[in-house]
């Protein structure tokens, strides 16, 4: 399916006025950051949700709730205080293979980057120009992995160096940076990286999509094929590219387009 330029921005708009709606929330693991108002608790309550967003949703959505659960549901008084002691909770949690030593490296490793790098936010920071998105995710990587961590949970946090889509990180930059009024994405972020920097999260849905509208001619889905896809929509809208995730990923899912 081939379409014009004009043509194709005005399809992809009318699908993004179609899935950015907050009834979208209830059926999508960014219902877990939802149940907060706390910015630190939104954030990292995303943050863990997006971790484990791969499989079926109802899944994620089931894992990640239990997850703040074992937080208390009080994510980040919890991250702030937590002992060693309160970790071992997590050691039956399970999400693929996502187990409960990730899962206690995670909470330990958060509680190093509010503790010690001034919070989420602040390790999401890039000052570069031309792949800020790819930046900020390796500068977060590197804070996460900066305390002693089992070599298994390496895997759980994606990698653009090597070449990795890193959906799920992107996804979450998504969320926390968009402020598109809509009150699906928060838009909380100020500091990090720009809305128009963001990179679109890849997967199988969004990839298919992409390549039948003739956004993407990169077979694999790899860092490689994230930045062929944002160019092209940065062509569509420069200061809000990431928006038709929204489009992609609705008619891939629910259109199975």
């Amino acid at each position: 399916m081939k379409l014009a330029a004009a043509e194709l921005k005005e399809f992809l708009d009318e699908k993004y006025e179609q899935y950015n709606r907050l009834d979208f929330i209830e059926s999508d693991p960014i219902s877990i950051p939802h149940r907060f108002s706390k910015k630190e608790d939104i954030e990292i309550a995303g943050f863990l949700a997006a971790t484990i967003a791969w499989g079926q949703r109802v899944t994620i959505i089931n894992n990640a709730n239990k997850l703040m659960k074992l937080m208390d549901d009080a994510p980040h008084d919890f991250i702030l205080n937590a002992k060693a002691k309160d970790l071992k909770r997590f050691n039956n949690f399970v999400h693929r293979t996502f187990n409960g030593t990730d899962a206690m490296f995670f909470m330990s490793s958060l509680q190093n980057i509010y503790k010690k790098h001034g919070g989420l936010e602040q390790v999401f920071v890039s000052k570069s120009k031309d792949e800020a998105c790819k930046e900020a995710i390796m500068n977060f990587r590197k804070v996460f992995f900066s305390i002693p961590h089992p070599e298994r949970t390496g895997k759980h946090v994606s990698n653009p160096a090597e070449n990795s889509s890193a959906k799920r990180l992107c996804m979450y930059l998504r969320w926390m940076v968009r402020d598109d009024k809509r009150g699906v994405d928060f838009g909380i972020w100020k500091n990090s990286v720009q809305a128009k920097d963001l990179m679109c999260p890849l997967d199988v849905h969004t990839g298919n999509v992409g390549r039948k509208l003739g956004l993407l001619k990169r077979s694999q889905n790899d860092w490689k094929a994230v930045t062929e896809l944002s160019d092209n929509l940065r062509k569509l809208d420069k200061k809000d590219p990431i928006k038709y995730d929204f489009a992609l990923f609705g008619l891939g899912v629910f259109e199975g387009f």
